[in-house]
């Protein structure tokens, strides 16, 4: 049976709030480690090539073959390991992130870094698919989407300060000390998780299955995720040759609008992470239009500085909402179990990076740097087609945000303060936007 957090007693309520605080920390912890090893070895690139004798391109594939192994796994594991306490999980995950990245410092060998790179891709697929369902089932259910977007930030931190930060540090010292310090950060979130979070088994979280199963919903979302991330990497993954050839910016620079980009994409996520539960449709509709606008205005007029400037700031809003908002939304129409369908969300993420670097460079020579931005934008924009046609035409088909009015959060305390106080009218329909 589905366990309920706001059914204890109000001494109890505290402490497990306390509890699950502490378990969402260890997770954003978590997730920032986790994605800043993925990227690492960009940062550092020509460190490793020349310590362990081997091509840029054979570096390159430390990153491409992790992706594609995140992707692969993603939803066979989490069908595997769905019966498994999830404590247990996370701690086996954590333990094998800090073994691998010991191996990956402490070996001079290229293969035995590609094969701690794969076992930390294998247990990076298994933590974002069971990280959000164990998060959000330590709340009620009403703060759902404030939950995810607490864990997105977490991970958008990564590309902003743990790849840069890695970068530095391999820098001023060598390409190994990186890969310690990430792993290092795997110690404390594993011991958190070990002390604060109960042992349960998955199916007894209100958060072990979709709101509102919908398998057609449910493409549609991962479709937009497939559609948005392939369009965005198409022209992205060849922004800083955009950046000096179109816009005319030094290298110097375009470091520094890079960064402005992630700030923006930080700060955006903590915005739309708070609207999640009171507007989750224009929490997904919004930053695929304006990735739509972002990457069409760098085609048309991304020769300005100012308008070029402008875009990254539009872009950098969207990247990281789209994904969290996808993941909210394949855990609300999830037709099974919730890990299976944010790890099938999570594999069409990586599957669109692999895929729009991919489109990129096969378009590069035929329409030049400006026309992958033109391709990315179109692909953005059918995925806002699609989301559009769900929400204002479904014809013959319920609202399905309306429909979650069925699955209310239980009656609790009006006060959060004062749990003492007399029962509180139900939740307020929390998928209804006014």
């Amino acid at each position: 049976m589905a366990t309920d957090p706001t059914a204890a007693p109000p001494g109890d309520q505290r402490a497990a709030t306390r509890r699950g605080v502490a378990v969402v920390a260890a997770l954003m912890l978590g997730a920032f480690a986790f994605n800043t090893t993925e990227n690492l070895p960009i940062g550092v690139l020509k460190l490793m090539s020349d310590d362990l004798d081997v091509s840029l391109s054979a570096v390159g594939l430390l990153v491409s073959g992790y992706g594609l192994t995140v992707a692969v796994v993603s939803v066979p594991i989490a069908q595997m390991t769905r019966s498994v306490p999830r404590r247990a999980v996370l701690c086996v995950l954590l333990a094998a992130l800090f073994l691998a990245s010991l191996v990956a410092a402490l070996v001079s060998s290229y293969w035995v870094l590609m094969a701690s790179r794969l076992v930390t891709a294998v247990a990076q697929a298994l933590f974002w698919a069971v990280m959000g369902p164990v998060a959000v089932g330590l709340f009620p259910p009403h703060v759902r989407g404030r939950v995810i977007g607490a864990l997105s930030v977490g991970g958008s931190a990564a590309l902003v300060l743990g790849v840069p930060g890695g970068t530095w540090l391999g820098q001023h010292s060598s390409w190994q000390l990186p890969f310690l310090v990430v792993g290092a950060l795997a110690v404390p979130p594993l011991v958190l998780i070990a002390l604060a979070l109960p042992v349960s088994r998955p199916e007894e979280s209100h958060a072990v299955r979709g709101v509102v199963p919908d398998t057609r919903r449910f493409a549609v979302v991962l479709t937009v995720t497939g559609l948005t991330v392939t369009g965005v990497f198409a022209g992205y993954t060849y922004i800083s040759t955009f950046l000096v050839d179109e816009s005319r910016f030094t290298e110097s620079t375009v470091s520094t609008l890079l960064l402005v980009l992630g700030v923006t994409g930080i700060v955006s996520v903590a915005v739309y992470g708070r609207l999640l539960d009171r507007c989750p449709r224009a929490t997904l509709t919004v930053p695929v239009a304006t990735q739509a606008a972002a990457l069409l205005g760098l085609y048309a007029a991304g020769g300005s500085k100012a308008v070029a400037v402008a875009m990254m700031v539009l872009l950098g809003a969207s990247l990281g909402p789209v994904f969290m908002a996808t993941q909210t939304q394949v855990m609300h129409f999830a037709p099974g179990r919730t890990e299976t369908a944010v790890a099938a969300n999570s594999a069409a993420y990586n599957l669109g990076v692999a895929a729009g670097a991919l489109a990129g460079s096969l378009l590069l020579p035929a329409i030049g740097v400006r026309g992958t931005f033109l391709v990315g934008g179109l692909m953005t924009v059918a995925a806002l087609v699609l989301l559009l046609e769900e929400q204002f035409f479904p014809v013959g088909r319920d609202d399905p945000w309306a429909a979650a009015a069925d699955h209310q959060a239980p009656a609790g305390p009006k006060d959060p303060q004062d749990p003492q106080g007399p029962p509180g009218p139900p939740a307020e329909d929390v998928y209804s936007e006014k």
